[in-house]
């Protein structure tokens, strides 16, 4: 009972000096006698606070971020497969452009030479029984393909149909070795054969039937035609010469021309369906070098002011001797 009495007589003396001292500490004016010791309270508990606050938060974080992760992921996930279709949507749309400007080119090279094509794409790359190199179009025997057909683009000669499917087909490259075009030269009537020697299409052989007839570099050769257009079509341009050999004693000449179509990278082509009904000659040539000089107007001279016609005189000689 002593003990329990004493408890209560302390505490009891202590709240007294706790109300005591809260008293004195709201009715100061001034500042309070206890202002160090809150302060020093608040700076020690305030460091405790941050203290437990920054141990929380990371693993506070890290739960979050493991919750949040699936979702993350998803989003992450969504913006990868959106980046990559809107990339495959401008790669297709500058193809479209590319192969829009082609075909213009192409019909325009069409109606010039009379020709009456079939607009298809190259699709694959192969071989053919007997040949190295070919390609295979998008169209066949339902479109009215038939074998012995022209192909050509908008820069030359491609080559001809050699086998067809119900809606494909196959043609043989000019630059394979099995494949030979009557061909002519530019601006004369001196034809030879071209033949491909492979290089993968960065040169064909053209061989000259007459050994005296003059041909350098720079000259252009185009298509001689073949009976009924099959398997060419006249006046289509095949290449410009880059180099001739040599041949004394020979009854013909040999030079090699770098082909006018790019047959390493074909996309857009044409079947000629139907040849025209007249050679077009050199007509589906682009212009050349010396024809662009010929056709630049030249500047005329201004004429001086004392090079008139004698006979202009001859009236102020009469008023003299009159």
């Amino acid at each position: 009972m002593k003990d329990t009495r004493r408890a209560r007589v302390n505490l009891g003396l202590l709240l007294a000096a706790a109300l005591v001292l809260v008293t004195i500490d709201h009715r100061s004016v001034t500042e309070s006698p206890f202002g160090p010791l809150r302060t020093a309270g608040t700076t020690l508990f305030g460091a405790a606070e941050s203290a437990g606050a920054g141990l929380v938060r990371p693993v506070g974080e890290f739960f979050e971020t493991m919750a949040g992760a699936p979702s993350a992921r998803a989003r992450i996930e969504r913006l990868r497969a959106e980046n990559q279709r809107l990339r495959h949507d401008l790669a297709a749309q500058s193809l479209d452009r590319g192969r829009s400007r082609e075909l213009r080119r192409l019909l325009g090279v069409a109606g010039t030479g009379g020709y009456r094509i079939l607009p298809t794409q190259v699709i694959a790359r192969r071989g053919a029984p007997g040949f190295e190199d070919a390609v295979e179009l998008d169209v066949g025997r339902a479109d009215g393909v038939r074998p012995e057909m022209t192909v050509l683009n908008a820069d030359g000669l491609v080559g001809r149909v050699v086998q067809v499917g119900p809606s494909t087909s196959t043609v043989v490259l000019l630059s394979d070795p099995a494949s030979a075009a009557g061909a002519r030269l530019e601006g004369s009537n001196e034809i030879g054969v071209v033949h491909g020697v492979g290089e993968h299409g960065r040169l064909v052989r053209f061989r000259l039937l007459d050994s005296t007839a003059p041909i350098t570099p720079g000259h252009r050769i185009v298509s001689f035609g073949s009976q009924r257009g099959a398997p060419y079509v006249a006046g289509v341009p095949i290449g410009v010469v880059e180099r001739v050999e040599a041949t004394p004693g020979e009854l013909t000449r040999i030079a090699y021309a770098r082909p006018s179509a790019d047959l390493t990278a074909l996309d857009v082509v044409g079947v000629v369906v139907r040849a025209p009904h007249r050679d077009p000659r050199d007509t589906v040539l682009p212009p050349g070098p010396r024809e662009k000089k010929a056709s630049t107007p030249e500047r005329s001279t201004p004429r001086p002011p004392d090079s008139g016609p004698r006979e202009a005189e001859a009236p102020r000689g009469r008023r003299e001797g009159a």
